[in-house]
């Protein structure tokens, strides 16, 4: 069974160990990269900072698609020349036309990041924790012109531990989808997998968030709210608690609710030794963070605070 990968990053990278764990031909690796930015941007970054993914690509002399989208002519002349079996997507912001989907003698699969149908769109690994879920996963299913709607061949739970951060979840949700590529691949080789549709009644969509979610609202936000958008944000992007015209930067792996009561958005205690403040949040509970940086004058950060941090 010959398989071709659509992807990026480290969904990619495990895709790749996926197919090459079950024994089957990693035909071809398209990366995501390709269709957002030039050949010579590429090529410096590939040279001066090579990713896991780059370097699997290269130490196993795997080909290469390198096209700018994958709805072109192009691609699919690749496509035929590699007579491929299987299209295996993952991380990828192009909506494939059908004439594509078709394509793979068995299947075109996408493989998504939460337990469909729940949590479709572009980054589960945000909104799972936005919304406070203990639990997310990943779903292989069957690619349709609908984004995120096709039968479902496969699911893996994932559990979403209070100190795990968007990061950490995306780590374990990626290995949870090299594991299932294999298991997959081996189940579609031998006709023993049966497509499950999607339960459109307890399907839910969240878009990309807007990036005002960053600036932290203790007068608007529930303690439990904060955390959580501290958390869903990391890595993508930083938070901050904002101070007069001065900004702190969020520390998401020093941060947590305290039994104390006050007003929200109140400052009820502070440490220049520590780098932390501990506010009050909408539901009256405080929240304490830690290694706090004063934002483009990071030197300065323990200084601000003791002497110019009122309550």
């Amino acid at each position: 069974m010959k398989v071709v990968i659509l992807g990026k990053g480290e969904m990619l990278a495990n895709l790749m160990e996926g197919v090459n764990d079950s024994g089957f031909e990693l035909s071809a690796v398209f990366r995501h990269e390709r269709t957002t930015m030039s050949k010579f941007k590429l090529f410096l970054l590939d040279f001066f900072k090579s990713s896991p993914e780059v370097t699997m690509i290269k130490e196993r002399k795997i080909k290469e698609i390198k096209c700018k989208t994958a709805n072109s002519e192009e691609f699919k002349r690749e496509i035929i020349k590699l007579n491929a079996d299987i299209i295996l997507v993952g991380t990828w912001r192009e909506k494939l036309k059908k004439e594509i989907i078709d394509m793979p003698t068995i299947a075109a699969i996408n493989v998504h990041p939460s337990l469909l149908p729940k949590y479709r769109g572009p980054n589960p690994y945000i909104q799972t924790i936005l919304h406070g879920e203990t639990q997310s996963g990943v779903t292989f299913h069957l690619m349709t012109p609908e984004l995120d709607k096709g039968p479902i061949l496969a699911q893996q739970k994932v559990d979403i531990l209070p100190c795990d951060t968007a990061k950490e979840l995306k780590e374990k949700t990626v290995f949870q989808a090299r594991l299932l590529a294999c298991e997959v691949l081996k189940r579609l080789n031998a006709g023993i997998i049966q497509p499950l549709e999607q339960n459109e009644a307890d399907a839910s969509y969240f878009p990309n968030i807007s990036g005002n979610e960053k600036m932290l609202d203790f007068e608007n936000q529930t303690s439990v709210e904060i955390l959580n958008t501290i958390r869903a944000l990391h890595p993508y992007l930083p938070t901050y608690i904002t101070y007069g015209s001065k900004f702190f930067i969020v520390n998401p792996y020093k941060t947590r609710i305290l039994d104390k009561a006050g007003k929200p958005g109140q400052i009820i205690a502070k440490c220049a030794k520590t780098r932390s403040l501990t506010i009050c949040a909408k539901d009256g509970k405080a929240i304490k963070i830690s290694g706090l940086k004063l934002y483009k004058l990071t030197p300065l950060t323990k200084l601000f605070i003791k002497y110019f941090i009122k309550f």
